[in-house]
């Protein structure tokens, strides 16, 4: 289908609305696409969002504009498909106008009078605005999704649990010198013997990297990147050898 730069009477296309459009043409004309709901959607919109991760921290500017269109899809696709619910319809529309409010909520000192100065003061604004919306959730961990990353998982849980002074490390081990990540003896870090400790150990090594401002799951994406790469590198010497 070939796209116009303008419509019939003149007026430039909105890429956005164009899209929007075409997304809602192949939910119409699409046997497959008919078939897919919510539910079926989610392991597309898991595989893009990981496909967006490795463009930013691996692959070029293209790359990332492209993998960024696939992951707009998988947003189109989840509205589409809620346009056309018969109990609680709701629309790309309905969507942006809600993302737009929300963030005019949360940047008083953007579109307001509020005052931030600094990172840590617009993370005040911020947590300020999402309290007032969510005052229906009665723990910090109310909203997080068990679906996370497990590395990701355990660095949004410690920056949760710090708060309220909770150092959620257990020792195993009374030989155990307390002190390190979290707490956690340097004897379980380096050394765990049971899987008990392993699930300290880690834990640790996600409190140490809270603690230092890192990023966990990104610090082993990057490490596997490369381990992927010496795999490769060694299978093609294996063949240069065989050859």
């Amino acid at each position: 289908m070939a796209l116009p730069e303008d419509h019939a009477d003149g007026a430039p296309v909105d890429p956005l609305r164009e899209a929007a459009e075409t997304m809602r043409a192949v939910r119409d004309r699409c046997v497959w696409t008919q078939q897919i709901d919510h539910r079926a959607l989610v392991p597309y919109l898991v595989e893009e969002s990981a496909e967006v991760i490795d463009a930013v921290e691996a692959g070029s500017a293209d790359e990332l504009r492209e993998e960024l269109g696939d992951l707009l899809w998988q947003v189109l696709f989840h509205a589409e498909i809620a346009s056309r619910d018969a109990a609680h319809p709701f629309g790309i529309d309905d969507v942006a106008r809600g993302l737009t409010e929300k963030m005019v909520r949360r940047h008083p000192h953007v579109f307001g009078d509020a005052v931030a100065t600094t990172p840590e003061e617009v993370l005040v604004h911020w947590n300020a605005a999402k309290a007032a919306e969510k005052r229906e959730r009665t723990s910090v961990l109310d909203g997080v999704s068990s679906h996370m990353p497990s590395l990701a998982l355990a660095q949004k849980l410690l920056g949760k649990a710090a708060p309220l002074g909770l150092h959620p490390v257990r020792h195993h081990s009374p030989a155990e010198t307390p002190g390190g990540a979290g707490g956690l003896g340097r004897d379980v870090v380096s050394h765990p013997t049971s899987e008990a400790e392993l699930g300290d150990a880690l834990l640790g090594l996600v409190g140490l990297a809270r603690a230092q401002g890192w990023d966990a799951e990104r610090a082993l994406r990057e490490r596997l990147r490369m381990l992927t790469a010496e795999v490769r590198a060694a299978e093609q010497a294996q063949r240069d050898l065989e050859e």
